[in-house]
């Protein structure tokens, strides 16, 4: 009897273990026939006329028609006409905002130069203090001029467009298939994954406004940019279309 009673609590020790570190903020799946509004927004044009290029020269125009749903995953596609180029972008803000957790992705690549695919975050605050001190959170940027390569970055203050807080992970096969990237961000350190392995930890001695504006709330951004001062200048006209495919998302603490 008293080795049935120490399983059990055992048992109930690592329940509740799991149930901690599986403390789910907020998951999506993107199995529904359209995407929920009650957790995204679209963003759309080309940021003119308050932030014309989105800030960073891109060339791309933003519509509900380049996101869809297929299959269960979220497709972002980009295109291009005679005159423009085409591309999607959604947010969680006002809607799914936090403060620590983790924040986990599985997504496959597109491909080709000029491209600029990136899952990131941004501080909730963005409307009353700007950009960088709200804090800018980089998951995962791919840039197709540079094939094979992961970008994780922080953007502070201190930094001020400067990607000084950064790691490149060069990864021979990358564009093949799913992959999972991952953050792990606390008051203490902001932690980065690719497919469960470690590739760059922000932990700054002294924390500040300065250098670690990051004990607010903030929200997730998922885009593919075209061209611009970090995916280009120069883009490859003859690879469109192209798909930057994400399977879920999932943020716990």
């Amino acid at each position: 009897m008293k080795y049935l009673l120490f399983i059990i609590s055992l048992i109930t020790i690592f329940s509740c273990k799991e149930e901690k570190q599986e403390n789910i903020v907020f998951f999506e799946d993107f199995n529904a026939e359209n995407l929920d509004k009650t957790y995204w927004n679209y963003e759309l044009g080309n940021g003119c006329p308050t932030l014309c290029g989105w800030g960073n020269n891109e060339r791309q125009f933003y519509t509900k028609d380049n996101v869809s749903l297929k299959d269960g995953n979220l497709v972002i596609t980009a295109t291009k006409d005679s005159t423009k180029y085409y591309s999607g972008r959604i947010t969680t803000k006002d809607k799914v905002q936090f403060t620590y957790g983790t924040v986990e992705v599985k997504a496959k690549l597109p491909k080709g130069h000029g491209l600029w695919p990136a899952i990131w975050m941004l501080g909730s605050d963005i409307e009353e203090v700007g950009w960088p001190a709200c804090g800018e959170i980089d998951i995962m940027e791919y840039v197709g001029k540079t094939p094979h390569e992961i970008h994780t970055t922080l953007h502070t203050p201190s930094s001020f467009g400067q990607s000084i807080n950064t790691n490149v992970e060069t990864l021979e096969n990358i564009e093949e298939g799913f992959h999972v990237y991952k953050t792990n961000w606390s008051k203490d350190a902001i932690q980065f994954y690719i497919d469960n392995q470690l590739v760059y930890t922000f932990s700054p001695e002294e924390k500040n406004e300065k250098n670690y504006p990051f004990n607010k709330p903030f929200f997730v951004i998922l885009n593919m940019a075209i061209g611009g001062s970090f995916g280009g200048p120069d883009v490859d006209d003859s690879i469109f279309p192209q798909q930057f495919i994400i399977d879920y998302i999932k943020i716990y603490q």
